[in-house]
């Protein structure tokens, strides 16, 4: 019957005397650990250390990209032998080469190191875990290059330079391009046909790494690259000055090939905007006029640095006429 605490067996007795409830002390031990997490997410169980393998296995193979190490001020850090390899042959700009002690030398080694000195780099041995330091635990094969920061010229500046020089000012904006290999692809094509400088927003945008000074091909060193913190503001600026500010988006109002000649011969800025979303709204309503290259098929768009490249043969074309 229950509250019969006379029956037997309701009151148990001890060494400590009668004991008639826990008082909820004993609720813990009742009380479950939740559900029990997945094989691959125990440290210990052998699938989470299979599935550790396979990460590390496709890191070694190039499967898994990572993103290249770049110190707190600017600089950049290339790792790996074929990607060193590369840099040095297109000459980008460095600082110093970092190779690891007692490694086993290859041919590609050996035309780093080669390379290096005809450039007259600083030659360093380091332990390999300095240089998993220095990398952010990138798969260097004991190999690092280190490119200092580039230095930015001033949007304002560039103008004026362009001012002073025998023709009128030339200039390329880049609105949201945050491909450095398209950045790097106007910059070879601004040196083709005569772009005095080229003007990159401070955020959101691609900068120059490596690999766009790689794809520059060398052209990087002979057209600035100005940094604007506001693009906007930026070519208001340049349209006080006097610029005819150009943008080149697929729903332009007047087609590339019917473009006013006496506009390209005077002071000009061509905007071109980001791989997928364009010119923002602000810097296309800052625009004077709204080119399109025309197309025959139904391509949507092309790539930024291949309509860049475009644009800027048929303006330089009619600047000559």
């Amino acid at each position: 019957m229950a509250g019969n605490s006379k029956r037997k067996g309701a009151i148990r007795t001890g060494k400590k005397g009668p004991l008639v409830g826990s008082g909820g002390r004993g609720k813990q031990r009742l009380e479950g650990r939740g559900p029990t997490p997945k094989a691959v997410e125990r440290d210990k169980h052998p699938a989470a250390k299979r599935k550790r393998a396979a990460e590390r296995a496709a890191v070694k193979q190039g499967s898994v990209r990572q993103s290249r190490p770049r110190d707190r001020d600017g600089i950049e850090w290339v790792a790996g032998r074929n990607s060193v390899l590369e840099c040095l042959r297109a000459n980008i700009p460095a600082s110093a080469l970092y190779v690891q002690q007692y490694i086993e030398g290859d041919d590609r080694l050996k035309e780093i190191i080669q390379l290096g000195n005809d450039l007259g780099l600083p030659f360093l041995e380091s332990p390999r875990g300095e240089l998993d330091r220095m990398t952010d635990g990138a798969v260097h094969q004991g190999v690092a290059l280190r490119i200092p920061a580039y230095g930015y010229a001033d949007p304002e500046e560039v103008l004026d330079e362009a001012f002073d020089s025998d023709r009128s000012p030339f200039l390329v904006a880049l609105d949201g391009v945050t491909d450095p290999r398209n950045l790097g692809a106007v910059i070879r094509s601004s040196a083709a046909f005569g772009v005095d400088a080229v003007v990159v927003p401070e955020r959101r945008a691609a900068g120059m790494t490596a690999s766009a000074w790689k794809t520059s091909a060398g052209a990087a060193t002979r057209v600035p690259v100005a940094r604007a913190t506001n693009l906007t503001r930026t070519l208001v600026a340049y349209k006080r000055a006097g610029c005819t500010i150009i943008g080149l988006d697929a729903d332009g109002d007047v087609e590339l090939q019917s473009f006013d000649p006496a506009l390209a011969q005077g002071p000009l800025v061509l905007v071109v905007g980001g791989e997928a979303t364009g010119m923002s709204r602000l810097v296309r309503d800052t625009c004077d006029i709204i080119v399109s290259i025309p197309m025959y098929d139904e391509t949507e768009s092309l790539n930024a640095g291949v309509a860049a490249g475009i644009s800027l043969y048929e303006i330089a074309r009619l600047r000559d006429i």
